[in-house]
């Protein structure tokens, strides 16, 4: 089994920075999109960031343009940086990879713990 462990949350006040990262060990046959989700209390978890092996990024509109996601699918790391943080940024980040078990697999979603960020005002 394919585990994820984040690095790198913790407090900032606004208009800060932070950088998570991200690291899988263990047995897949491949992994082949890497992102990080957020949640914060009472809501839903949103997806916030995400690379693909051929690299494709995507993001969640309200951190384009401060958050830049960077990754390696071979390597099995992914990291989120993040500028100009904003309080409603507040949330535990959770590092996603998409893991493949065969060439077939169409990839089950595989989370790590999860880090906390909060950024004060």
């Amino acid at each position: 089994q394919v585990q994820l462990v984040e690095s790198g949350g913790g407090l900032v006040q606004a208009g800060g920075s932070l950088r998570l990262s991200c690291a899988a060990s263990g047995s897949a046959f491949s992994i082949d999109e890497m992102g990080w989700y957020r949640q914060a209390p009472g809501l839903q978890r949103e997806l916030v960031a995400s690379t693909t092996r051929s690299g494709i990024t995507h993001y969640l509109d309200s951190v384009k343009g401060r958050f830049t996601v960077s990754g390696d699918n071979t390597k099995r790391v992914v990291s989120l940086q993040m500028n100009n943080l904003k309080p409603e940024d507040t949330a535990t980040y959770y590092c996603y990879g998409n893991v493949q078990s065969t060439y077939y697999d169409l990839g089950t979603l595989t989370f790590g713990r999860g880090t906390q960020v909060t950024v004060s005002s």
